[in-house]
């Protein structure tokens, strides 16, 4: 600490001496606008303004080659004046803030005034008791003294029972967001990265990194801070992260030595001097545009929140995909800052609303019955005057008729809904997270439920992104597995376990295991682990191999381009002659080579032909499965002449083949089960893969994906793009219509041809449910995508920042059968909530019902209000604890997905709820009526005044209490099933909340004494009103041997004022009283009102297809006329002949093409696995004519 405060005192000296700060010989500003320069002027400028990168050193005070001294004083200097490498996370809300969120329920709005009325008038103490015999019966003080004492615990049972379900919100989204923050700090932590310290080269975490830092770059890493190349070799860069510019961009020290944090490095190596950090960097400054800025944001933040969306399609300007359209949607999108709220919240709130206007509605005719009866019974049928000093006794009387008003309210507004989602998904969080799904939105859970398809990522998610060899030819022999070392001759392996030691990064390794039994983590480029992973194999050991040899021996070193696809180092022997070792594509270096190594290891004659005979035998199967092939091959050169290195052709040719490897990136064990299940579940997964078609194919087939013989679609970005656009490059919803439904596999494609997809899947409206799109992603340049996305999965392990940050759930272990799990969790989550409902809504219809007709009968409730409170509150709070906590079963992946619009209620669970209702009435009205007769009690109905609380009534209330605790059993299942019991004991919060409220009730019903109105009851009392609630389990068996199928009334009663979407035949059916010649007359008003409608369309799409031909598609009119031709299924128009467009003229080359071949027209003939044999052939002829797209060569290749 000290040294801090040193160091402050010292630069706040500093700058009064010199005009920077710190004493460094640049300020911050000025890095800040050179690192905004590019490619010259920025050469230009650091040779003029600070005399070469030698002079940005000096002033920056550090040495190129030794790095900073790494001085505690001098980086917290640095520290104060440049910054950290860190960007300051958003503020989290505080708790009060998200309290006061969880507060802006509707049903809770309802219920806290409801509260609040009830607790004023709790308080309210009428005067003049005395002249009540004047006023009427001597029902005067209704309220006899228990209950009035006990008035107040109403409105404060209600208040209380929102506190809890406001904290409960309040605080599961607190912990989510410190988990997620605890995530984040854990993934920070993990990043390391290479610099120079005082001539050391030591790992760093990213975070410690400092402005003047020397970091060693090198291919695959992503640059964690903005600086400028000292010296480079080869080097490349992927900048599409941030300028969405797809190809890599040259970087050298004299022509463009800018680099800019969160780029990746394509190939080469080099050194670079840092000179922005964190907020400052390019990535950083970007990261607070999208609002994760700290305080200087705060007052911009609510117009960047909105921003939110734009921003992160800004950082990569998709291709104008959207064309014209995209103003507009900005425009949209900005304004719209959340996803929609979520399917299952928005059907809640529907409901919520719904049963909360028929409760009303009750509570308004018990309220208007009640006074109408008073004031009849008192001024009419007694014949009574108002009197005066009366006015404040009838006015007691009506508030008391109020208060059953607002118990019947309180009785039907569920309140327990908010409570049962909120438990629910907060469990189902907690519970993801240990089956590595980290939620960042809790919504995304349940949407994950209703997903229907699922566009995966291959390489890491379904891939284990770790290369391994699986198959070698070596010594003339093709091994299909790595062979034992003893079966090779010595000298060939010695060779090859030189040349694959010395031949590759020396910063590629392979470490042993972080965890016990897990495998080894491959290091650097994962092609080259794959290698040194099968020296491992062959029982050698490659580091000895490189400490003979360390980096700095080696002659010399072509790095591995994309122009070479080959890489090769050169090392002087001990007698002085040269030795250089190749690998690269086999293709590639099988050329080049002349001789190959026989079965006795020494070099044979290697010619043309046997190299085809090589490609067909051994590259060609090899490839069918799925692998990389990768060839070994070296060169000897005399000591003298020594060969010209620069003159690369001679040197790379007449090489001697060693081997030729099959390199995999395996299928994960577990994704092949993972993706059956979601096939079963109604889930399609599509992959979408930056790799080459056949490997993509070949893995899809392993992963179950496609199966031979389907009819589906595997094709690579291009001829998607080619399929979608239309001829001026517009992607067209009912292109993608025609593509997206059998396309199984997209290969070679771009993050734009990534985000379309998942546009147009969601966007379809080809099928009757709205698609629910799943998608992964790690680039940064996956951010669209996943936004767009339903729910956006983001791997936490390979995932950049930008691709988490857009993410909704984040898969720690970047594997793709934890999707599965977060369907299964999702679904689970649904039904959890269907399960709470059915429970619910029977205990709010049986109690409503009970206070409105025993109002009406007995003007008195037979429920007391803190008896409906208990049932209301207790049964409702711990009920959806209980059922909201059921753990998923694999039976969920059974069935198909729910799809948006169909009713939260399903007639099955009306079934149960009318059923269980009924059962419960009768009960209740036979105890409530005859109740005395059965039991030799006295009854409790018209009590007079001040009367003890009777036996009788407090029966009815221990009955309905005991048929809610065995009716929740029976809602455990809400598909019918008949064994309710299956599976009880795997959920220890029900049984414990089960028997906790037995125990409570018996407490009440014991002592609860006035506040309660319960007088205490024998045991065989207790036993008939146990035996009565157990009933409910043996009529469940007897609602569930009903077919629905017998109860046609419950369809509509399920759907909850949604429009009834009966089929027209059966409207018909409905209708039979209309006569036949008025049902002909309609008919043929029907047709002719078809007939106008079709013609109108077709004009309408001839004047599209014009206006689209001549104005460039300008009109928005015309663009709708055509997709609303293509969406109403009643006016497709069917035509017998071919549909050949008119605009598009690929497709008529094509289908010309078709004809020629005589085959039939399946565009996706090729595209069947069992064919992948000849497609080696056609990929070649692809390369050949892709060259021009609208060659007839080119459509025929792409129609067989």
């Amino acid at each position: 600490m000290g040294d801090m405060t040193n160091s402050d005192f010292y630069t706040k000296n500093q700058r009064n001496d010199s005009n920077h700060e710190g004493g460094f010989g640049c300020s911050l500003m000025e890095l800040r606008s050179l690192m905004e320069l590019r490619g010259t002027e920025a050469v230009v400028k650091i040779q003029e303004d600070y005399g070469g990168t030698e002079g940005l050193c000096q002033r920056l005070k550090t040495s190129p080659t030794e790095g900073l001294a790494g001085l505690a004083t001098d980086l917290d200097k640095r520290k104060d004046v440049f910054g950290q490498n860190l960007i300051p996370p958003k503020k989290p809300k505080t708790f009060l803030q998200l309290v006061w969120e969880a507060l802006q329920d509707v049903t809770l709005i309802i219920l806290e005034i409801a509260a609040l009325i009830s607790l004023g008038l709790s308080f309210y103490q009428p005067p003049g008791e005395g002249n009540s015999d004047a006023c009427g019966e001597a029902k005067a003080g209704a309220e006899d003294e228990g209950e009035s004492e006990a008035g107040w615990i109403e409105g404060a049972a209600i208040l209380l029972s929102v506190v809890c379900v406001v904290l409960v919100t309040a605080f599961n989204d607190w912990s989510k967001e410190k988990q997620f923050r605890g995530l984040q700090s854990r993934i920070e932590q993990e990043q390391k990265f290479q610099v120079v310290r005082g001539g050391q080269v030591i790992q760093l975490p990213v975070a410690d990194i400092l402005v003047g830092d020397i970091a060693q770059i090198k291919y695959g890493d992503l640059l964690p801070a903005d600086g400028v190349l000292i010296q480079g070799n080869d080097l490349k860069i992927d900048e599409s992260s941030l300028t969405g510019e797809s190809d890599h961009v040259r970087k050298a020290a004299d022509k463009d030595p800018m680099l800019l944090s969160g780029t990746h490095v394509m190939e080469g190596s080099g050194r670079m001097v840092v000179t922005a950090v964190g907020v400052n960097s390019q990535s950083g400054i970007i990261f607070t545009l999208l609002g994760a800025g700290g305080e200087e944001e705060e007052k911009k933040e609510k117009k960047v929140k909105k921003q939110d969306g734009a921003a992160a399609m800004e950082m990569q300007p998709l291709k104008s995909a959207e064309g014209g359209e995209t103003e507009e949607k900005e425009k949209k999108k900005t304004s719209v800052s959340k996803k929609e709220k979520s399917v299952l919240q928005g059907k809640l709130t529907k409901l919520a609303v719904q049963i909360g206007k028929a409760g009303l509605v009750m509570s308004a005719i018990t309220v208007i019955i009640l006074v109408l009866y008073f004031a009849i019974d008192t001024f009419v049928r007694q014949n009574r005057p108002w009197l005066t000093e009366c006015t404040p006794i009838y006015i007691q009387y009506f508030v008391k008729f109020f208060i059953i008003g607002v118990t019947v309210l309180v009785v039907a507004v569920p309140e327990g809904l908010p409570l049962a989602v909120t438990i629910s998904l907060a469990y189902s969080v907690k519970k993801m997270m240990k089956d590595n799904n980290l939620v960042r939105h809790l919504d995304a859970c349940e949407t994950m439920g209703n997903a229907t398809a699922i566009c995966s990522d291959k390489t890491g998610t379904l891939t284990t992104n770790r290369m391994t060899a699986v198959q070698v030819y070596v010594a003339d022999v093709h091994y299909k597995t790595i062979p034992e070392p003893t079966s090779m001759p010595s000298k060939t392996l010695d060779i090859l376990t030189n040349a694959i030691s010395l031949n590759s990064a020396y910063t590629s390794k392979i470490l042993p295991a972080d965890k016990e039994g897990g495998l080894p983590k491959q290091v650097g480029n994962k092609t080259e682990c794959g290698l040194l992973g099968l020296v491992l194999d062959l029982k050698r050991d490659y580091q000895t191999i490189r400490n003979q040899i360390p980096e700095e021996k080696l002659y010399k070193v072509y790095t591995f381009n994309s122009v070479r696809k080959s890489m090769s180092t050169v090392i002087k022997l001990p007698d002085g002659s040269f030795r250089m070792y190749s690998k690269g594509a086999s293709e590639i270096i099988l050329k080049k080579c002349s001789r190959i190594l026989s079965e006795v290891g020494e070099p044979r004659v290697f010619r043309p032909r046997d190299r085809d005979e090589m490609v067909k035998k051994v590259i060609e199967p090899m490839a069918c499965d799925g692998l990389r092939t990768i060839c070994v091959g070296y060169r000897d050169f005399p000591k003298d002449p020594e060969p010209n290195w620069e003159d690369e052709n001679n040197i790379l040719t007449d090489l001697t083949a060693i081997c030729v490897v099959g390199i995999e990136d395996p299928v994960r064990p577990e994704v092949p089960d993972a993706i059956l299940k979601c096939q079963r579940a109604g889930i399609t997964v599509r992959m979408v893969t930056g790799d080459n078609i056949n490997t993509a194919r070949a893995i899809a087939i392993k992963c179950g994906i496609i199966h031979p013989g389907e009819d589906f679609l595997c094709i690579d970005g291009k001829e998607f793009n080619r399929r979608i656009r239309n001829e001026k490059g517009e992607v067209e919803q009912e292109r993608i219509d025609k593509v997206w439904p059998k396309l199984r596999v997209l290969a070679r494609s771009s993050p734009t041809d990534k985000h379309t997809l998942v546009k147009g899947i969601i966007d379809s409206t080809l099928v009757d449910q709205r698609q629910v799109v799943a998608v992964t992603g790690d680039g940064t340049n996956d951010g669209p995508a996943l936004k767009k996305a339903d729910v956006g999965f983001a791997m936490g392990i390979a995932g950049t920042d930008v691709a988490k940050e857009a993410s909704d759930i984040i898969l720690t272990d970047d594997n793709f059968s934890s999707i599965v799990k977060a369907v299964m969790w999702g679904r689970n989550v649904y039904d959890s909530i269907s399960k709470f409902l059915q429970f619910q809504l029977t205990v709010n219809v049986v109690a409503v019902i009970v206070a409105f007709t025993g109002a009406c009968i007995t003007q008195d409730s037979p429920l007391k209000a803190v008896q409906m409170l208990w049932v209301n509150l207790i049964m409702d709070t711990f009920a959806s604890l209980a059922l909201a906590t059921e753990p998923p079963t694999e039976s969920l992946l059974m069935r198909k997905p729910y799809g948006r619009n169909k009713p939260l209620i399903s007639s099955t669970m009306t079934k149960n709820i009318l059923g269980h209702g009924v059962y419960q009435l009768v009960i209740i009205f036979s105890l409530l009526f005859v109740g005395e007769q059965i039991f030799d009690i006295d009854s409790g109905r018209n009590a007079p005044l001040h009367s003890p609380p009777s036996e009788h009534y407090t029966i009815i209330f221990n009955t309905f209490v005991m048929m809610q605790l065995f009716n929740e059993i029976n809602a455990r299942k809400i598909h019918g099933e008949r064994n309710v019991f299956d599976g009880i004991f795997r959920n220890p919060i029900f049984c414990s909340i089960v028997v906790g409220t037995f125990a409570i009730q018996i407490v009440i019903v014991q002592f609860g004494g006035k506040p309660f109105s319960c007088s205490p009851l024998d045991l065989e009392k207790w036993m008939w009103c146990v035996f009565l609630g157990m009933g409910e389990l043996v009529w469940g068996q007897v609602i569930s041997t009903i077919p629905n199928s017998k109860l046609r009334f419950l369809r509509g009663a399920g759907q909850l004022t949604q429009k009834d979407e009966m089929p027209e035949e059966e409207m018909n059916e409905d209708q039979e009283e209309i006569d036949h010649a008025e049902r002909e007359l309609r008919r043929g008003q029907i047709l002719w009102f078809r007939g106008l409608n079709r013609i109108q369309t077709q004009i309408r799409v001839v004047n599209a297809f014009r206006s689209s031909l001549y104005e460039g598609l300008e009109k928005p009119e015309s663009r709708t006329s055509i997709h609303n031709f293509m969406t109403h299924p009643e006016f497709r128009i069917e035509d017998s002949t071919p549909h050949i467009p008119l605009i598009d003229d690929t497709d008529i080359d094509d289908e010309a093409a078709r004809k020629n071949s005589n085959q039939p027209a399946s565009p996706n003939k090729n595209n069947n696995a069992i064919d992948s044999g000849i497609n080696l052939t056609t990929d070649t002829s692809k390369s050949a004519a892709s060259s021009s797209p609208g060659s007839p060569l080119h459509s025929l290749e792409t129609s067989l």
